[in-house]
């Protein structure tokens, strides 16, 4: 899927705040937490999301929901990453 229908597919599902980020090999976001339920969808790269002490890696063409007030961490991997963010 291309970017655009992915930004289609989340306003249809009512995310108001949506843009695209791109971050460098390796950034890291430590534990933090959203007020509302955000999806991240990869375009480029790949990211690995802490939850829980649990890692899961997501690489291009995926999507992850986090929901509000989810205590998670985020690693981007080693040829950095981007991707839409959705907020509601």
């Amino acid at each position: 899927m291309k970017e655009q229908k992915y930004i289609e597919q989340l306003k249809k599902e009512g995310f108001k705040y949506i843009f695209t980020h791109e971050d460098s090999p390796n950034a890291y976001y430590p534990n933090h937490s959203h007020d509302s339920l955000t999806a991240h969808v990869v375009l480029e790269g790949e990211l690995t999301l802490t939850i829980k002490g649990k890692n899961k890696t997501y690489k291009k063409g995926r999507r992850i929901d986090v929901n509000r007030d989810i205590l998670h961490s985020a690693k981007i991997g080693p040829k950095g990453c981007r991707y839409i963010i959705g907020r509601k």
